[in-house]
């Protein structure tokens, strides 16, 4: 399928459905890398899912893509900038709602699939608009509570799905930072699961074969 230009570059593998609107998994990548890596995973995700891979909007010198600065500072340390995570997170659901009308999929069976800064988008997009996403699977992330809607724990959560995962010995993002993900999604009622893994920063074939096997129990 050709990608049309849409507000933000993506690559896209359509669903192999035939009938209906298809359901839609949208995945977004880690700071500093671009809409090619996640998609490698798109030949083994189920077949019925339209994938669509998106590229972040803010460019990194000398290759690749952020969906927010982080800063390296001597005297504050690192930080990041959450203005422009809130505005890549309106940018990402204006886009979801672009690219099921422009390449007519299914509204209302959309799935995230996010990596390291793409899991920390992926968790404000749910939990900010969960009206709007079916199932979130977060990989190597955490929920950054300042870049979620100011009234995100008064929406209805309670169709939404998430999996989470992370690194054992995470030296990027602290295994301690996303573990504190599955007590706040229970305080929002939230159906999840949250697994660790023997690894850094990364995906092991584990993890993939356990989110893969979560993903497929859905379709």
């Amino acid at each position: 399928m050709t990608t049309a230009p849409l507000s933000l570059e993506h690559i896209i593998r359509p669903s192999s459905s035939e009938e209906g609107k298809p359901p839609v998994l949208f995945m977004f990548h880690g700071y500093g890398s671009n809409e090619e890596d996640l998609f490698s995973f798109a030949p083994e995700l189920p077949k019925a899912l339209c994938i669509i891979s998106v590229r972040a909007p803010y460019p990194l010198e000398p290759y690749g893509y952020a969906w927010y600065a982080i800063n390296f500072d001597a005297q504050q340390g690192k930080w990041s900038d959450d203005d422009q995570a809130r505005d890549s997170r309106d940018k990402i659901v204006h886009f979801i709602d672009e690219a099921c009308a422009t390449y007519g999929l299914d509204q209302n069976r959309v799935s995230l699939l996010g990596f390291s800064q793409g899991t920390i988008l992926g968790y404000a997009v749910a939990l900010s608009y969960p009206d709007k996403i079916k199932n979130l699977i977060a990989l190597s992330g955490y929920i950054n509570e300042s870049i979620l809607s100011e009234n995100y724990k008064d929406r209805d959560h309670g169709h939404l799905k998430i999996y989470a995962s992370h690194g054992q010995v995470d030296q990027v993002i602290p295994p301690e930072w996303a573990q504190r993900a599955p007590e706040l999604l229970k305080q929002l009622g939230i159906e999840h699961v949250y697994e660790e893994f023997p690894v850094g920063h990364g995906v092991s074939p584990q993890n993939f074969h356990s989110f893969n096997k979560w993903l497929n129990d859905r379709f």
